[in-house]
């Protein structure tokens, strides 16, 4: 028997000298085959930009058609509808028509696109049923145009990803290649709507890759830019609202009080934040305690939406031209307050009785809101700075995805002299969302169906670290010829030894293959006399290389079911370094864990007084 421990020149400097496998590595692991999806990518963002106008056609169709009698495919607010308490009937036959919908059809139309696109990605393989890219975008401009308070950004997320999951389904892809594509029709259709193509990036990014990988940015781009250049085409055939959506003239606030403002903004709309989405979800769990099928849920929420349209007209619908008198200051502070309270209520409810709808142009209209509120009392600046302010404090707080929120806000207007004041507000924004709330307005509803979404990112340490920094390099072996008698009684006189699972046999210091230890203390008993170790050696070995990343060995060792493998060099294969086992690679999340908790002073301050510099340099322990 032998326990060789290699010199740890071998697998230290000198070997990085003789040139390891991790010189050769990239920054990125995208490889070539990205480029076999760009042309249905393009595709995608096509057919996004066309599935978006069709919806804002069909909300337009319904709104002009039951509120003022016209068959007209321009959008237009149901607010200036001269129906009185007629028009209260509209929002409930709109929920009753998506309720049969969602019984009949698909019960994934219900809700606002978002959450539901998530649960696709992460537990449904980026697989969407065909039929929600017709049920879905029908059921919202239903919803929508029979006066539901909802954006149609949401739903035309959920049907430009289903396009693009659908169309992902008829090739021969991955999963993550269908989640590329999936994500790709959805920053397409956002796009689309919003003539937002980077804020689309971003929100497919922050939201729904799951990822910060060029394969996924990549094709997310191509889809959201092709989609808007789409866009523009339409505009010039005057099918859709020229750019910018909301043109606005604003005032510089970049001086000390701007940002003292702006993050007064951030602070409320964080606290926002926690408001609208307790109110969505209280609203939910209110219509889970009746005692009818969910299916008349929204009728009876469009009860409550038709009384609202009564009380505050300026609530119904998406909400568009509300929001632009919003940010034109043309609605004063009692006006403001009644949008905020009669939009939040019936938002809340319709979203609480699972109809369909968005949440982005509504979070707009009450973030505006909140921002025209506070510009009554803080000095400065004019009503497009506090409720652009507003808008994107509440956006970032909502969903917590500030840079989407940031530019957004630009791309919205196309103005750029607020970007400073606005990364205050979205950053505080988004900063007391996540210390109030567990989740988000979105990972809650994918929480309630049984599944965990993490939101951060972050570089995995198995990634960082090689194999040659956490392998076993001392290691038991035993020399061909040995008899299973010995090899036995040896293991027996080891048993700390255990945990290394694997005995390499050795011959003239090169390794023939392994044995496992399990096999040893289970056939050396039975064996028949003269049966040697070399009857139960396995010479088709799975092995590592001590430049190979973590991340490759345990992808290895996940394809090939094993929980041990022995290093050895790239080179000579039959050299041993070293075992690594799967408890080898939990050393990286040790390593992040003391990052994130081993507290110390590296660095003093010896000019103070004594009695200072003393209290200073105790010594302190280490917090969790």
């Amino acid at each position: 028997m032998q326990t060789p421990s290699p010199p740890d020149a071998v697998i230290g400097p000198d070997y990085r000298a003789r040139g390891g496998d991790e010189r050769r590595r990239g920054d990125f692991t995208t490889t070539p085959a990205i480029l076999r999806l760009v042309p249905l990518t393009i595709l995608v963002g096509l057919l996004g930009a066309v599935v978006a106008l069709v919806l804002v056609w069909l909300i337009a169709f319904i709104t002009n058609a039951l509120y003022f009698g016209e068959v007209d495919f321009h959008l237009r607010s149901p607010r200036a509808n001269v129906l009185g308490w007629i028009a209260v009937l509209i929002p409930i036959a709109g929920g009753l028509i998506v309720g049969l919908m969602a019984k009949y059809g698909s019960e994934r139309i219900r809700g606002h696109g978002i959450p539901e696109a998530m649960e696709t990605i992460l537990v449904g393989g980026s697989k969407v049923e065909p039929r929600l890219t017709v049920l879905k975008p029908l059921s919202s401009a239903i919803s929508i145009g029979t006066g539901g308070p909802f954006g149609a950004e949401g739903p035309i997320i959920l049907t430009g990803g289903a396009l693009g999951s659908v169309a992902a389904q008829f090739l021969h892809l991955s999963a993550i290649e269908r989640r590329c594509l999936l994500v790709s029709g959805a920053a397409a259709g956002m796009s689309g709507i919003f003539g937002t193509p980077v804020a689309a990036v971003l929100l497919g990014i922050e939201l729904l890759a799951f990822e910060w990988k060029p394969r996924s940015m990549v094709l997310i781009g191509l889809a959201s830019g092709t989609a808007d250049a789409l866009r523009h085409w339409f505009v010039l055939q005057g099918w859709m609202k020229t750019e910018p959506l909301f043109p606005i003239t604003l005032s510089p606030m970049l001086g000390s009080t701007g940002l003292v403002d702006a993050i007064i903004v951030g602070a409320a709309s964080g606290i926002a934040a926690w408001v609208l989405t307790k109110a969505v979800y209280g609203a939910e769990d209110a219509f889970k305690k009746l005692p009818i099928h969910w299916a008349w849920w929204p009728a009876i929420g469009g009860i409550v939406i038709g009384i609202g349209g009564l009380i505050e007209p300026r609530a119904l619908g998406v909400g568009y031209d509300t929001i632009a008198d919003e940010l034109a200051g043309s609605l004063t502070a009692t006006a403001l307050a009644s949008v905020f309270i009669v939009k939040l209520v019936i938002w809340a409810i319709g979203l609480g009785s699972g109809t369909s709808g968005g949440i982005l142009a509504p979070l707009l209209i009450m973030g505006a809101a909140i921002g025209g509120l506070l510009g009554q009392v803080l000095p400065g600046g004019t009503p497009a700075d506090w409720a652009l302010l507003g808008m994107s404090g509440a956006l970032a707080g909502v969903t917590r995805s500030p840079f989407t929120a940031i530019i957004f806000a630009v791309e919205l207007t196309h103005q750029v002299d607020l970007f400073l004041p606005l990364l205050f507000t979205t950053i505080i924004a988004h900063l007391i969302s996540v210390l109030i709330l567990r989740r988000s307005i979105l990972t809650e509803k994918v929480a309630r169906r049984g599944f965990h979404v993490l939101r951060e990112y972050a570089v995995d340490p198995m990634d960082v670290l090689f194999v040659r920094e956490v392998m076993d390099n001392d290691v038991l072996t035993i020399e061909s010829g040995h008899s299973l008698a010995d090899a036995r009684a040896t293991l027996r006189a080891y048993p700390e030894r255990r945990r290394q699972r694997l005995l390499p046999v050795m011959r003239d210091g090169r390794m023939l293959g392994v044995v496992p230890w399990q096999d040893v203390m289970e056939r050396a008993a039975e064996a028949p006399d003269g049966a040697v170790i070399d009857d139960l050696t396995r010479r088709d070995v799975v092995t590592a290389f001590p430049d190979e990343s973590l991340r490759e060995v345990a992808e290895r060792m996940s394809l090939h079911r094993i929980g041990v493998m022995p290093v050895v060099e790239r080179r000579e294969p039959d050299v041993l370094r070293g075992l690594i086992t799967q408890f080898d690679l939990l050393k990286a999340r040790d390593r992040n864990l003391q990052e994130e908790r081993h507290r110390e002073q590296v660095l003093r301050l010896s000019f103070l007084p004594g009695w200072a510099s003393s209290r200073l340099q105790r010594p302190r322990g280490d917090r969790s």
